[in-house]
């Protein structure tokens, strides 16, 4: 998780220091996202950028519809895990057969993907604060976890996290 919140960040603070300074603040579609990148990457933006999407989406998808396989599969029952014949975990393969057309139907819908991409991550963002307090009441309960609860110290960075995630929460709204 580390490298990949750093790897954010520093995604985070190119864009903004390359779109900010091309007096750029509005992105809605691709082409401009490409388009952007020419001050830093030159004719080879478009091309860059279509790899990296590109890249995103071979990992994201089937990371994301396993994961919604998965997690239905488990809270329904069934048989589950990729080792698994098709014929032999039929609801979970079901689950990622109908997570993937659903990603195929957005593609193709009068959805804009930059703001479907914001608003996911808003909504995320506002999802994990009780999601990450729940964990933690969880992983603190020794009737839950037995012998294998967290430390104070986690337990500590855990609420900190949740506090701070929460302050954020409310001053997007207040701001």
């Amino acid at each position: 998780m580390l490298y990949s919140n750093l790897t954010a960040f520093f995604i985070i603070l190119a864009t903004a220091v390359t779109l900010n300074v091309a007096g750029i603040t509005q992105i809605d579609t691709a082409v401009q996202a490409a388009s952007a990148l020419r001050p830093l990457a030159g004719p080879f933006a478009a091309l860059i950028f279509a790899l990296g999407i590109l890249g995103v989406g071979l990992i994201g998808v089937p990371v994301l519809a396993g994961s919604a396989g998965y997690a239905l599969a488990e809270a329904m029952d069934w048989k589950f895990g990729l080792e698994r014949a098709p014929n032999d975990a039929r609801g979970f393969y079901g689950v990622i057969a109908i997570s993937v057309l659903l990603a195929l139907v957005i593609q193709y819908s009068p959805i804009n993907p930059m703001n479907a991409l914001f608003w996911s991550a808003v909504i995320n963002g506002l999802l994990a604060v009780p999601l990450i307090a729940i964990i933690l009441l969880l992983a603190t309960n020794p009737k839950v976890m037995g012998p294998y609860t967290i430390g104070i110290l986690a337990a500590y960075i855990g609420w900190a996290t949740v506090a701070l995630m929460a302050v954020a929460a409310v001053m997007m709204f207040v701001s």
